[in-house]
């Protein structure tokens, strides 16, 4: 598996999961994806890496008290200080203010105007995501909201993002790609249309080589499929529920 360099300022540089239930989160995505669990010292308050064939892809902890159990992802900064500035001159909010975690790195936790949260990392020694792209590991990260205008006057402002539009197919609605430098590192759902009321998050994607069969096992193993596998125009996707009813979602490339 190529090692491909993703500790870049504004890409989404990691994900980690929040869970109720860690044996259960660290048994479904062990038996979905083939991850090994590596439990860290007591310092790191039940935190949990993830690796596959001896790269680090992902991680789990346990929820704290009053946190939504979620998928977080984390956009790369080279100063979380200066981020945190942004992020409120933009009208957004400072959940978590920047701190050190050990000698690892710096991150804090923010939540843009619409009610979104997000998170940043500033690479000490771990630098994210050692492979993405690649089966079984992070793909993309997807803003879902029913206020694209704000979404899209804020995260430019705080990260540089460029915007590539492109129009709904077949009624349905738009989906905006965030670029830097004219290449595509995230995008954004319009969910104005959907039927279920959700709040605005970030919605992160794993990829797999064969997604049908993925869904299968995400049902096998205690989860359940709330979208798809449905095309796309660059392969497949499903949006999907983990054991411990946590949302994440698929992606397949075009075979």
């Amino acid at each position: 598996m190529p090692e491909t360099a993703v500790s870049a300022p504004g890409k989404a540089i990691w994900a980690d999961l929040a869970t109720p239930d860690l044996e259960k989160s660290k048994d479904f995505y062990s038996k979905l994806f083939g991850w090994e669990p590596q439990v860290l010292g007591p310092e790191a308050g039940g935190y949990v890496l993830f690796s596959l064939n001896g790269k680090t892809v992902a991680a789990v902890a346990p929820a704290q008290e009053g946190q939504f159990p979620a998928w977080s992802v984390y956009f790369g900064t080279e100063d979380a200080d200066a981020t945190a500035k942004a992020v409120e001159s933009a009208g957004g909010k400072v959940i978590v203010p920047p701190f050190d975690v050990l000698d690892t790195g710096r991150m804090a936790v923010f939540q843009d105007p619409a009610g979104a949260f997000f998170s940043v990392w500033q690479p000490n020694k771990m630098k994210g995501f050692d492979v993405v792209d690649e089966p079984n590991t992070f793909s993309w990260a997807e803003l879902n909201t029913k206020d694209t205008a704000t979404a899209e006057a804020f995260y430019p402002k705080v990260f540089g993002w460029g915007m590539k539009k492109n129009p709904g197919g077949d009624n349905g609605p738009a989906y905006t790609e965030w670029q830097i430098d004219g290449k595509s590192i995230g995008g954004e759902m319009d969910t104005t249309t959907f039927q279920m009321e959700v709040p605005p998050f970030w919605l992160v994607y794993f990829a797999v080589a064969d997604i049908d069969g993925a869904a299968s096992k995400v049902k096998e193993l205690g989860g359940q499929v709330m979208n798809g596998p449905s095309d796309y125009p660059g392969g497949k996707f499903a949006v999907l529920m983990d054991s411990n009813n946590t949302v994440f979602g698929l992606l397949q490339g075009e075979q």
